[in-house]
């Protein structure tokens, strides 16, 4: 008998490819966002390939009547309700890292949009402009002092590609020692307030849970170096979103960058008219070479499950 596996998340084609040549997978790809959607699908799925995106909360468990594993081709698991699905036997699986290399080439872009303020004369020259007397007060990237909340795989790949650029790098983790942290690219602090104190960038790469929740808010940003920037490619919730763009309309931050948000969509937020302020919809961790990676790791946790005595 076929396993039965619903991915309801847009995936690379090689994932679909790998579950038909393998034989043993009877596959219903059907991409949603709508959780009621997805609940009116779930229904006789073994498993379940999921993406931040899909809400999996006890709407769908309750239609799960055989559902034994999620696999999620994120390294985030926040959108789904774990203690629903441990109280029901169910697995949940996550693909940490695969997209890691993404993620950290859009900070680093982030990194030079930002102080090199290329929005802004963007926005100039679409307009007709062409003042060019300031831009030698612009620093290269050598000349910040990068502050790194949570050096996993996506935290690292940023801190090493920040120390090619001769940025001085420091984070804090406090799941790693010191030697592990030297070993990626950046110098240790003790706590989250250290940090800010002497970070002229901060980039937040760690997941959402009840320890990460709103650390930056009014607080901490006002800890951060009057003029610093702050990068946020993690989960919108880390941040209060509305001090960040509060200490950006006032001057206290001088720029801006967020790839992840609250609500996503965001919806009835009035964004200011800023080109300090860059926003890009949840697409730091998409590559042709990540979606590509992810999928194949997702198949590989599949197999990992179905091929295991207790599957």
């Amino acid at each position: 008998m076929l396993t039965r596996v619903l991915i309801a998340a847009d995936v690379d084609k090689t994932l679909l490819d790998l579950l038909e040549d393998d034989g043993r997978f009877d596959v219903d790809y059907h991409p949603c966002r709508d959780e009621a959607e997805l609940a009116e699908k779930i229904a006789g799925a073994s498993i379940l390939v999921s993406r931040h995106h899909n809400r999996i909360g006890p709407a769908v468990f309750t239609k799960a009547n055989a559902l034994r594993v999620i696999v999620q081709g994120t390294s985030g698991l926040d959108n789904i309700d774990g203690e629903e699905a441990s109280a029901r036997g169910i697995r949940i699986v996550g693909v940490p890292g695969e997209n890691a290399n993404a993620v950290a080439e859009l900070v680093i872009g982030h990194l030079i949009a930002l102080t090199r303020t290329v929005p802004l004369y963007s926005s100039m020259v679409r307009s007709g402009e062409w003042i060019r007397e300031d831009c030698s007060n612009r620093r290269e990237l050598s000349g910040y002092r990068l502050g790194v909340v949570g050096l996993g795989r996506v935290g690292t790949r940023v801190s090493r590609l920040a120390c090619g650029f001769g940025m001085k790098v420091a984070a804090f983790d406090p799941y790693l020692t010191s030697d592990e942290i030297r070993e990626r690219g950046a110098s240790r602090v003790d706590t989250l307030d250290a940090l800010l104190w002497q970070s002229d960038i901060l980039t937040l790469h760690v997941p959402l849970n009840p320890e990460t929740r709103g650390m930056i808010g009014r607080a901490a940003i006002g800890m951060l170096p009057t003029g610093a920037f702050v990068i946020n490619t993690s989960r919108g919730a880390v941040v209060d979103q509305r001090e960040l763009l509060a200490a950006l309309s006032s001057g206290r931050l001088a720029g801006v960058a967020m790839d992840v948000f609250e609500e996503e969509p965001p919806v009835g937020i009035d964004w200011p008219p800023d080109e300090r302020l860059i926003l890009t919809p949840h697409v730091a961790g998409c590559s042709k070479e990540a979606k590509e990676s992810i999928a194949r790791a997702v198949y590989q946790r599949i197999c990992d499950f179905v091929d295991t005595p207790h599957a």
